[in-house]
């Protein structure tokens, strides 16, 4: 049973404590600027992609990814700073189901997931792309579902883990590799052809597509393939979320 207050409730929760954050939103969006500038400028003197665009227009997509993997991912850490206060103990014994908890949490996580990917979004101008806004509606919906695929994974690894150590640990081991086995920073068709297998099976492969198709026009696959196995792996994750929740906590 899914309990609709609760999870705005649990949402709400998550979205106020991030607004009242300002270093953090401030730090995040800055991150991502100088990734774009000073690691897309330097590529781009070296003629880094074989492209006929300037590095930095192809590094856009990526950065966005990488705002969207980053803070999606750590949104798990609320799960274990919850139970070291206490507070996720007061969450089990109440009548809330397991479901309806794992739902809040990746809601409210989506959301700010991409709050911030939208405001990177708001700085193309800098690198000379020039988004048709005509686009932002699947732009929009690709970016919830990478974002809630990623809080979801995040909170299941952080189902199983009770120390801050241990999480960021583990997520340092599932981050850098679904990063740089995205496309975000390298182009697909230059990669070796060991990495290709790796590379499919990386939910992250399919997002950046399709924000680079809708973008700056360059793409791998079409964008039905994207959507569908972005739908089903968001689908596929909730399901295990939801498990992982009922079986720790």
């Amino acid at each position: 049973m899914i309990e609709y207050k609760a999870i705005k409730a649990l949402w709400y929760r998550e979205v106020k404590a991030y607004s009242n954050d300002r270093p953090r939103i401030i730090s995040s969006v800055v991150r991502s600027l100088l990734w774009l500038i000073i690691f897309g400028s330097g590529f781009n003197a070296a003629r880094f992609t074989g492209l006929d665009i300037n590095y930095q227009e192809f590094l856009f997509p990526g950065v966005i990814g990488m705002s969207l993997l980053f803070t999606s991912m750590f949104m798990g850490i609320s799960v274990i700073w919850d139970r070291e206060f206490g507070y996720l103990k007061e969450i089990v014994v109440s009548p809330i189901s397991r479901t309806s908890m794992l739902l809040g949490r990746v809601f409210g996580g989506t959301t700010i997931a991409v709050s911030e990917a939208l405001l990177i979004l708001l700085f193309s101008f800098v690198v000379g792309v020039h988004v048709n806004w005509i686009n932002l509606p699947a732009i929009l919906l690709a970016m919830i579902l990478i974002s809630s695929i990623l809080v979801s994974l995040g909170l299941t690894v952080a189902s199983f883990i009770e120390s801050f150590e241990g999480f960021n640990t583990i997520m340092s081991f599932i981050i850098m590799p679904m990063f740089f086995l995205s496309g975000a920073i390298f182009p697909l068709n230059q990669m070796p052809a060991w990495m290709k297998p790796l590379v499919y099976i990386n939910p992250m492969t399919y997002g950046i597509d399709i924000i680079r198709t809708l973008t700056i026009g360059i793409s791998y696959f079409s964008l039905q393939l994207d959507f569908i196995v972005l739908i089903a792996c968001a689908a596929l994750m909730t399901a295990l979320g939801s498990r992982a929740f009922k079986a720790k906590m």
